[in-house]
């Protein structure tokens, strides 16, 4: 019974275009399979080759002699297998993304054997077809095509292909930065083949998400500060592509400009001045471009940059002389596409004198384990576990079921006070006051009733006990322990988390 009302309480935020496509793709799916329904082939096929202005180097991947390193994992075969799942399901995506194309040291000889590779291996690719990875790949091999001006008919044919493939496959049962990351793929499909379908698609899809996804602040919805770095790399692709091609005339340029300069300003707000994103949800290093980089393209690409305020996404960045601190007291959002998001209503991260500090856990893994459950678990996150329970019902890998939602906001000069009702189950609102003092942050938590509470403290590993010890006073016992820092996929390093139980209340003092 249980499992079923989480069931419920998961699908009930879903759209009904999302659950509508679920049913659609699978009993259409189910419907071709036994009709031995094949996607035909396509002759004369005629491409342009595209004028980019540089951009940014790949960033994630890397490929030499047969070997292959992503997430953090290196792999060397004697035969390349685009199926090879002994990774998981992401590492296997990255194979087939082709970002090793663009990364600066590829031969172009190289880099064509490895595309007729895959176009060899085609009647036999599973994962590799899926509209995610025929998105990105898509990118991937248009731009490498042309920066190589190379024009080759049967390359060209599969691409057309999998880019109808993609057409038919749209990921409306997932929407979020899946379709939008469509969208920017059959722009350049669009202008690399000259296609009105293709163009019409595009065009309707980035409007109408562009539009939804990115908030008021500047914020992609999904609240990810590196899925922000990747939605706004792949934005400034789009008006690179539009800016320096004739094919419509930079029809979209301006609105896509317009969303460009928000998502900059956003970016500015949320990143360090050490460079660093806080990683915050399921937010890694060494998967997005780094905000310099993405700084300095949006400069050269004449992104005009304005400065919003931090609201609509709630996360707030105070700055002192020696310290930051960057707080989340918004909802998980957006509702009906919640899977990046964890159980951390009221985290907050802080970087003392230009190095981390206090930080979030981190992100090591997208399999659906243990590793994956604990770090979106609220104890995996600064702020207050009550009763042994996650303020949001996160299962599956990907799903949240019961949420906390924000129920009230005061935010005066310094002070920030905000409550949730993540555990209005048990009758218990959870309100918390930040005061950012010049060299000290203040921190009280009030429940509004008593229960079995633990507020819990995550450092970087470069903090010792000692420097702790030095830094935090509180009146209640402070209980030390390891955990597991993730800064980066399948990367792990010992760390001191601290733990301090209390009833009702609780004041805790930061020396900054």
């Amino acid at each position: 019974m249980n499992k079923i009302i989480r069931l419920f309480n998961t699908i009930k935020y879903l759209k009904s275009k999302q659950i509508y496509f679920r049913l659609y793709y699978f009993i259409r799916n189910r419907y071709r399979k036994k009709m031995g329904f094949k996607y035909p082939t396509f002759e004369n096929i005629k491409s342009s080759n595209l004028i980019f202005e540089k951009s940014i180097p790949n960033y994630k991947s890397y490929f030499a002699n047969n070997k292959f390193k992503f997430l953090n994992i290196e792999k060397e075969f004697d035969t390349i297998d685009w199926n090879y799942k002994n990774y998981g399901k992401l590492w296997t995506y990255n194979i087939t993304y082709f970002d090793f194309l663009n990364q600066e040291d590829i031969s172009k000889d190289e880099a064509i054997n490895l595309i007729y590779n895959f176009i060899e291996n085609e009647n036999i690719l599973k994962d590799a077809i899926e509209s995610f990875p025929i998105s990105l790949r898509g990118i991937n091999w248009i731009k490498f095509l042309s920066k190589e001006k190379i024009k080759d008919e049967n390359i060209d044919t599969i691409i057309y292909k999998h880019y109808m493939i993609l057409l038919d496959n749209l990921e409306y049962h997932l929407l979020g930065n899946h379709l939008l990351e469509n969208g920017y793929s059959l722009l350049f499909a669009a202008y690399y083949f000259q296609d009105e379908k293709l163009y019409s698609k595009a065009k309707e899809i980035l409007k109408l998400e562009l539009k939804e996804q990115i908030l008021d602040d500047g914020a992609h919805f999904e609240l990810t500060p590196m899925y922000h770095q990747i939605m706004f790399f792949r934005l400034l692709e789009c008006i690179n592509l539009v800016k320096n091609n004739t094919f419509k005339n930079q029809e979209l340029l301006v609105f896509l400009e317009d969303i460009a300069s928000k998502m900059l300003s956003w970016l500015k707000n949320i990143t360090f001045k050490n460079g660093e994103i806080p990683l915050l949800n399921d937010s890694a290093f060494s998967i997005a471009p780094t905000s310099d980089t993405l700084f300095d393209y949006a400069r050269r690409l004449n992104i005009k940059d304005i400065n919003l305020a931090l609201s609509q996404s709630g996360y707030r960045k105070i700055e002192k002389e020696s310290y930051e601190c960057i707080i989340d007291i918004g909802n998980i959002g957006p509702d009906y596409i919640p899977g990046h998001a964890h159980s951390d209503t009221f985290n907050f991260v802080v970087n003392y004198e230009n190095k981390p500090f206090i930080v979030d856990t981190g992100l090591s893994t997208y399999e659906t384990n243990q590793r994956r459950t604990s770090e979106r678990n609220t104890s995996a996150h600064n702020t207050v576990e009550i009763n042994g329970k996650d303020q949001s019902e996160v299962w599956g890998g990907f799903r949240v079921a019961d949420r906390a939602k924000i129920i009230k906001i005061e935010e005066e000069i310094d002070i920030i006070k905000a409550s949730h009702d993540g555990y209005k189950k048990d009758g218990i609102t959870h309100t918390r006051i930040w005061n950012f003092k010049e060299k000290k942050l203040i921190i009280k938590d009030e429940l509004s009733k008593k229960a079995n509470a633990i507020a819990r403290l995550h450092f970087h590993p470069n903090i010792t006990k000692e420097n702790i010890i030095e830094k935090i006073i509180c009146d209640k016992e402070i209980v030390f322990y390891t955990y597991d820092y993730a800064p980066r996929f399948n990367t792990l390093q010992k760390a001191i988390m601290i733990e301090i139980s209390f009833e009702k209340n609780l004041e805790l003092e930061i020396q900054l």
